[in-house]
This record gives structure tokens, C-alpha cells and sequence, in this order.
């Protein structure tokens, strides 16, 4: 098996997956895809591939449309898919679901988490999310970020006051609004959000790209 994988991938965000795939003996091309993060390499993109090549060209994003279906677009945490989803790469987010749409591409959104205490907290922690259904019950870390007022609540033994703190981010985006946003995306656009716990991503990529669609 020949993976593709996303040239515009940052280096050394994806140790663990690349890893994952080398113990199986799988080998990882990088190339621009108009879509995704991972494509499994079918005879029609290592065409693609091979043709540039003879030609002495590089391979551009657009050639490969027309030769996969299906697609993985990975995220590294739901804070990322917030930006994405409800944030300022929306629109960017949402222009690629089209295009996967429009092309006959199944396009899945892999998000990886990991539950645990939120910083700053003592008591309040976030599940690991495993399906789009759950997404309610995550707390965005922003709304638990604090910042003091100017308001004197009190004092301490030692005479120094004690201000009153409110949230900094209280406008964040919360889990029920994301699910909801999710929702209709997968609604309108044919995308689909997939959920798993970090060290399940590697395995998770190669379950989705051989699904049938």
C-alpha cells in the first residue's frame, strides 16, 4: 500500500502516524492534493504521478482530480476543527468541502482528542470524543481561561486584596454549537466528521480511505 499524503502538511506534526505505517510497511509519497490530507495511491494517481515525472514537471494539486474518491482531512485536536468549522478558516474549511462535493470526493474530517483535566482547572475535565454525537459534552478550554477585573471583592490575612476574575474568552465557541455546525455541514456538503483518541489516528486513516463509498 502507497499513501499520498498532503505536501502542505507542516513537518514533524505527524511522527506518530508516519510510524504507525512504517511498522506495516506502508510507504508515504508526498505530493499537493486538491483535498484532504491522505489518498490511498490507485493506479490512476501513480499515473498522474508518472507522467509528470517523464515530463520533467512538477505535479499540480488539480491533476488529481477525477482519480480517487475518497479522502481523510486530519485535525490535530477540536480547537483546530473550531477554527475551521466556527472560526476565521471557515470559509477556506468550507470552499474544500465543496470542491470534494462537486468532484465526486468523500471527504472525511479526522479529529483527534484526548480527554483530561482542562489547564487551569481542578476539577473539570474533557472526555475523549469518539463520535460527532458526543461533541456536546466537550468544554472549550477558552471559556475556563480567566482574567482579573479591577473589582475589589475582598481582602487576603495580609491586607492585599483579592480582585473579582471573569472569563477572558466568554464569546468561545461551545461543544453543543459545534455539533450543531458539524451537523449541518455534513448535511449540506457530503462531509463527514469522524472522531478518535490520538493514538488511534494512523489506523483510523487507512480504515477510512478503504471504506466504501
Amino acid at each position: 500500500m502507497i499513501l499520498i499524503s498532503d505536501k502542505g502538511q507542516q513537518d514533524g506534526k505527524h511522527t506518530e502516524k508516519e510510524r504507525y505505517w512504517t511498522e506495516l510497511g506502508i510507504e508515504v509519497i508526498e505530493a499537493p492534493l486538491p483535498t484532504g490530507d491522505y489518498i490511498l495511491a490507485n493506479d490512476k494517481v501513480m499515473d498522474v504521478i508518472f507522467r509528470k515525472e517523464q515530463r520533467g514537471i512538477p505535479v499540480k494539486k488539480m491533476d488529481f482530480l477525477g482519480t480517487y474518491n475518497v479522502t481523510v482531512d486530519t485535525k490535530k485536536d477540536i480547537q483546530e476543527l473550531v477554527g475551521n468549522v466556527c472560526g476565521k478558516q471557515h470559509a477556506r474549511f468550507r470552499d474544500e468541502c465543496i470542491l470534494a462535493q462537486n468532484n465526486g470526493i468523500k471527504l472525511y474530517v479526522l479529529v483527534q482528542n484526548v480527554g483530561g483535566l482542562i489547564k487551569g482547572t481542578k476539577d473539570i475535565y474533557n472526555p475523549t470524543i469518539r463520535t460527532l454525537d458526543e461533541l456536546h459534552k466537550w468544554k472549550n478550554p477558552r471559556l475556563f481561561v480567566m482574567k482579573r477585573t479591577n473589582d475589589v471583592i475582598g481582602h487576603y490575612k495580609s491586607g492585599n486584596p483579592i480582585y473579582r476574575r471573569t472569563q477572558r474568552y466568554p464569546a468561545a465557541t461551545k461543544g453543543e454549537t459545534l455539533m450543531k455546525a458539524c451537523m449541518t455541514m455534513q448535511k449540506k456538503y457530503g462531509v463527514e466528521f469522524v472522531f478518535c483518541h490520538n493514538r488511534d489516528q494512523g489506523h483510523m486513516v487507512l480504515e477510512l480511505l478503504q471504506r466504501e463509498v
